[in-house]
């Protein structure tokens, strides 16, 4: 059974907008029939489900948040420019 037709060839060619000449869907056609033949190698390949999505296990090495005081506040104050107890920021024109 020949995968790639002149029929799918054709297909392919109009949704890709391209005109091929009848010598042209022939050529392609063997081209096209060549790879699967080259790629059906692959449905002899032994099939595994051990391995999932990616062979290569991915772990989760972030470390958990736990909220935690690094500098007190007061000291945080004394460095920034406060008023009344409040930061105050740039001013917005």
């Amino acid at each position: 059974m020949r995968w790639m037709d002149l029929e799918v060839v054709k297909r392919v060619a109009r949704i890709a907008r391209l005109e091929l000449t009848d010598q042209e869907l022939e050529e392609f056609s063997d081209d096209l029939e060549e790879i699967l033949d080259y790629l059906s190698v692959l449905d002899e390949a032994p099939s595994c489900e051990c391995a999932g999505f990616n062979p290569i296990p991915v772990e989760d090495i972030l470390r958990d948040d736990e909220p935690s005081l690094d500098m007190d506040s007061a000291d945080l104050r004394e460095l920034m420019d406060t008023y009344q107890d409040w930061v105050r920021g740039p001013r917005l024109a």
